[in-house]
């Protein structure tokens, strides 16, 4: 990464350490439409074991495993009912009724998380003329809402609301490895609730590219069939499972490390009085600064910081995005608060 840039856009922008790339240039190869590929099936098989599933699939995106769940999970006119700043209804680009021809049903959440309490009326009776409801889905972290956690008591409550009354439960994981950095529950505790989870290895774990949808076996045949539909069969795609490998079995440790520049960068900025920052929002690796007061947009300071050397992004109407990862260092945090608090003078 450059030196004179700090880009905290997203955790996706990390490039991968010579360690990772020698993992890849290395790897064993084999044809993964086939079956054949070692890596790719080593990957698969760890990812399962850490989750506690029964089987896991590698996709190219988070995106794809998501709606490869939903396609695997649902049919054709049934109702899926998710937060309504979720990354599934927001940024996957309507996929679910394209890929799915599901009907989407959004509630709200308080920094992205509802409650079991919440869900009865919103579940469809059994009526011909209304949508089934198939499916609720959570994001654990929530990006939208800043990297919160959505805790686990409450996913215990909405998981027997689930199997109570037939429905499929869903989790977007793809920091699923950030919320159990930060509470110290193993990943495997907070999947036993779902029938699917989705995980990511191209953000907070620096891997170039791929997530892993997990579930039964009966589940992850289905999933697999929808992915060659998708386009997502790949070849000797061990090349790229050697990076998640790699990732998952170093990266996930470190994930508290950027928990702490996370929180270094929001104290460093939460005294400006032309700012807000939601304190209890910034639970992992995500801040969202809230400009409203300047009278400015979002955009204006992106603009002014990336002139500056500073990479942000843009998280809501009146807020923008910083994300603290592994190619970002302290040092650099610092510079960025005092970039920040050059801009806000």
């Amino acid at each position: 990464m450059d030196k004179q840039i700090i880009d905290l856009r997203s955790d996706t922008v990390t490039r991968p350490s010579e360690a990772m790339r020698n993992a890849m240039a290395f790897a064993e190869v084999g044809d993964d439409v086939f079956g054949e590929d070692p890596t790719v099936n080593l990957l698969q098989n760890t990812v399962a074991s850490l989750l506690g599933k029964e089987q896991a699939l590698y996709v190219p995106s988070g995106c794809m495993s998501n709606q490869l769940a939903l396609k695997a999970h649902s049919d054709m006119g049934d109702e899926v009912i998710m937060e309504q700043d979720a990354h599934m209804f927001n940024y996957e680009t309507a996929a679910p009724s394209i890929m799915s021809a599901v009907q989407v049903k959004t509630i709200p959440g308080v920094r992205g998380v509802f409650r079991a309490e919440e869900l009865p009326p919103h579940i469809r009776p059994s009526q011909y003329y209304m949508p089934r409801t198939r499916v609720i889905c959570i994001e654990n972290t929530h990006n939208r809402a800043g990297g919160t956690v959505f805790p686990l008591e409450e996913v215990k409550k909405i998981s027997a609301f689930c199997r109570a009354r037939g429905i499929m439960f869903h989790l977007d994981g793809a920091r699923l490895w950030n919320a159990s950095v930060a509470t110290g529950i193993p990943v495997n505790e907070w999947a036993q609730y779902f029938d699917s989870v989705s995980v990511c290895f191209s953000k907070g774990l620096g891997a170039p590219v791929g997530s892993a949808l997990c579930g039964t076996k009966e589940f992850i045949t289905r999933a697999h069939k929808w992915r060659k539909v998708f386009g997502g069969g790949m070849r000797q795609a061990g090349i790229l499972a050697a990076g998640a490998l790699y990732a998952v079995q170093n990266n996930i440790p470190r994930l508290k490390e950027d928990h702490e520049k996370a929180a270094f960068l929001a104290d460093g900025l939460s005294d400006i009085p032309s700012i807000s920052i939601d304190r209890e929002s910034v639970q992992t690796n995500i801040i969202l600064v809230d400009v409203e007061k300047t009278g400015r947009t979002p955009q204006e300071f992106i603009t002014i910081a990336k002139a500056q050397g500073l990479y942000i992004s843009g998280g809501t109407f009146t807020k923008f995005r910083a994300v603290t990862h592994l190619d970002v260092s302290m040092d650099q945090v610092k510079q960025a608060v005092q970039i920040f608090r050059g801009m806000f003078a």
